[in-house]
């Protein structure tokens, strides 16, 4: 039985090339499926398909883009239990978070098929004897990179702003879950996207640097869009800056969540456990920093560490991150953080789990600015307990971090939720709700090393159209 082979989609066809690499499942090490590995010569055939296709995809009518977006909802609901068990398979979430994913994804599909003919322009008054017009227009080939912690989330967003307003998409899956991305370009597809609207490559991580390098300097690339970690961030940054070119960049975080004196503490119990371990905290919008006020820390760490028990009981397996590498970090920064007087407050650093991708919640105490656990993102089951006695004090600490993407904050004070919230240096705040929280309805970015730009409502709309000033003489 031969072995499936993701395939590119280029031009609306799908293309096998010959050389390809073994995709495996975390969660036993065995290999899935195989992906081909994307050339120079595929990135210039992508996108020569991607601006053949342009001028057609601008013009088409926003009634039929719609109806496109509509449709892909219908076919990611009636493909549900298909598209589970891709992610489940690639990157060994568990069928809540599948779910959570596919859910959001087709009401991605349906909130943005509402907004396609919503951009709108403007007649602004002008010099006598002058008439003007400002009309917004599709930047043109969006190269679209998506991770693949939150497969078809990511991946869709990554897509469909700039698809809804017009432009054309090179869509770079991820090595990790290509057969979860290619997905998403065979339901658009499906729908009926025209030929080269929508082209998908995969490539190894050897080759990676060189083909992204090359997608970005492509003439015919007019715009970036990348979500993944900052250090990969900032080349994507950099290349977009020598070729002059705009990025929207969704990127790491740090996320702290305030729990102050007058907190509903079971509440904040239950939300810093799903804000810092859902998805083994391989999300970019986990909880790392649980910053507490001294006096009720006891009473809070109690009910927190009952919460995890609760979560995760001692009987089940441990739960599974994308590679070993992931739990050999997280327990390196652990390790450093005790070897300089931390504490571990729930879990083992040392256990011995039924593989090496797997590791279960562990908390810290005593967390101080010289331990690494303080400022790096762990992305992995691993959270900071620290404690202050000022809001002073806690907002110094939620700032003193190069990230900011979002954050919590757990009071019955309102008046205090908010002044954290103004003093909180992040895209988002969410008061008394943890720091997980991403809606279509909400624009979604960062401030700092976590990015720029923003995805999700009209603003992630509005991110692939640029204004085009006419004036003519009366």
């Amino acid at each position: 039985m031969s072995t499936y082979t993701v395939p590119f989609v280029i031009n609306g066809e799908e293309r096998h090339v010959e050389k390809t690499f073994d995709v495996t499942s975390p969660a036993t090490g065995k290999v899935l499926h195989k992906c081909g590995i994307a050339t120079e010569a595929d990135v210039a055939t992508a996108v020569e398909a991607a601006a053949a296709a342009g001028q057609q995809w601008r013009d088409f009518p926003t009634s039929k883009r719609r109806d496109i977006l509509l449709k892909a909802a219908e076919i990611m609901t009636s493909r549900r239990a298909e598209l589970a068990q891709y992610m489940i398979d690639e990157v060994g979430a568990l069928q809540p978070w599948a779910d959570f994913n596919l859910n959001l994804a087709t009401d991605f599909f349906k909130d943005v098929a509402g907004r396609v003919s919503a951009v709108e322009g403007t007649v602004p008054p002008c010099a006598e004897g002058i008439t003007s017009m400002i009309v917004k227009e599709p930047y043109g080939v969006v190269l679209a990179m998506a991770p693949w912690n939150a497969p078809y989330i990511l991946g869709v967003r990554s897509v469909l702003f700039p698809i809804a307003a017009g432009c054309t998409v090179i869509f770079k899956g991820s090595e990790t879950s290509p057969r979860t991305h290619h997905a998403i370009v065979s339901i658009l597809t499906e729908a009926g996207l025209p030929k080269g609207v929508l082209n998908f490559i995969v490539t190894d991580p050897t080759n990676a640097p060189l083909v992204t390098k090359s997608l970005i300097a492509h003439p015919d690339v007019k715009k970036i869009n990348f979500t993944g970690s900052t250090p990969v961030g900032k080349i994507i940054g950099r290349l977009a800056g020598e070729n002059l070119k705009p990025a929207v960049l969704e990127l790491g975080g740090k996320a702290p969540a305030i729990v102050w004196e007058d907190a509903d503490l079971d509440l904040a119990a239950g939300q810093s456990v799903a804000g810092s371990f859902f998805f083994s905290g391989q999300i970019c919008m986990s909880t790392e920093r649980i910053i507490v006020h001294k006096k009720i820390s006891g009473a809070f760490q109690e009910k927190l560490l009952a919460k995890v028990k609760e979560a995760f009981p001692s009987s089940g397996d441990a739960p599974i991150l994308i590679n070993a590498n992931s739990v050999d970090k997280n327990k390196k920064l652990v390790k450093d953080a005790v070897s300089k007087g931390a504490s571990v407050l729930n879990g083992d650093v040392d256990a011995t789990e039924t593989s090496k991708t797997r590791m279960r919640p562990i908390i810290v105490g005593k967390v101080t600015p010289d331990m690494d656990l303080y400022k790096t993102e762990s992305f992995g089951p691993s959270v900071s307990l620290i404690e202050v006695e000022s809001e002073e004090e806690a907002l110094r600490i939620a700032n003193d971090t190069e990230y900011g993407l979002t954050s919590a904050v757990f009071t019955e004070d309102l008046r205090v939720g908010l002044r954290f919230a103004r003093g909180i240096e992040s895209g988002a705040v969410h008061i008394n709700n943890m720091t997980i929280h991403d809606e279509m309805t909400l624009p979604h970015g960062g401030a700092k090393a976590s990015g720029y730009g923003r995805f999700n409502s009209h603003y992630g709309v509005e991110e692939w159209v640029r204004t085009k000033t006419i004036t003519w003489r009366n």
